[in-house]
């Protein structure tokens, strides 16, 4: 059954469509490119999660574009939320 969505082929992060336990093995449509990944803490519906190591500095990529950099190392299978995300869309420079 289908647990997570990668909504653009370049995305290095996919979106829980249902809640995810430790342990739960991503599943996704068929003919979408990623290597086996397992969810390494409870992933709630909606939330993201890394499908590939994002370091810390490194751009998170959803829809395949840029949603913010990692203040974190974020391993694959890991949640990827405000805790470990800062966005950068909308900042305004100074």
């Amino acid at each position: 059954m289908i647990n997570a969505l990668k909504i653009n082929p370049q995305d290095n992060v996919a979106v829980a469509v249902r809640d995810l336990a430790p342990g739960d093995a991503l599943e996704m449509a068929e003919g979408t490119p990623v290597p086996a990944v397992i969810a390494q803490q409870a992933i709630p519906f909606g939330h993201k999660v890394a499908l590939a190591p994002i370091a810390n500095g490194e751009t998170v990529i959803k829809y395949g574009e840029s949603i913010g950099l990692a203040t974190a190392d974020i391993q694959p299978g890991e949640h990827v939320h405000v805790h470990n995300l800062r966005s950068v869309r909308g900042a305004v420079k100074q």
